[in-house]
């Protein structure tokens, strides 16, 4: 299996469980990588074989941007099936980060991998 990865993608969002965070957009970036073949894409030279990533990526803001989700959690676990599910990825390692949570931090988040190992 190969990998196509995306790092740092940014989107605003409602996002937290604080009153102050349900007024306010905070940015959240992700950080994903997915599993799939590069093989035909390689042989032919052709972007019509290879995972549209630009699409992908503009999914993923759009989703961001328009949900509204009390934790980060269900955020991940949202991508992750729109991800899977709309763009055929049989795997996919997904980090979640809500920059500035913390006032001691860079940021907190959350790592998932689908589907999970055997």
């Amino acid at each position: 299996m190969d990998i196509i990865f995306i790092t740092d993608l940014r989107a605003d969002a409602i996002i937290g469980i604080y009153d102050r965070e349900r007024t306010v957009k905070q940015t959240i970036s992700v950080d994903l990588e997915l599993g799939t073949s590069v093989a035909m894409a390689a042989k032919n030279d052709n972007v019509e074989d290879t995972f549209n990533y630009k699409l992908l990526s503009k999914r993923v803001e759009a989703y961001i941007q328009q949900s509204e989700f009390q934790l980060i959690e269900t955020l991940a676990e949202g991508l992750a099936s729109i991800i899977m599910d709309e763009f055929n990825v049989p795997w996919l390692k997904l980090t979640l980060h809500k920059l500035g949570a913390l006032s001691n931090s860079r940021d907190v988040g959350v790592r998932i991998v689908r589907p999970l190992p055997k």
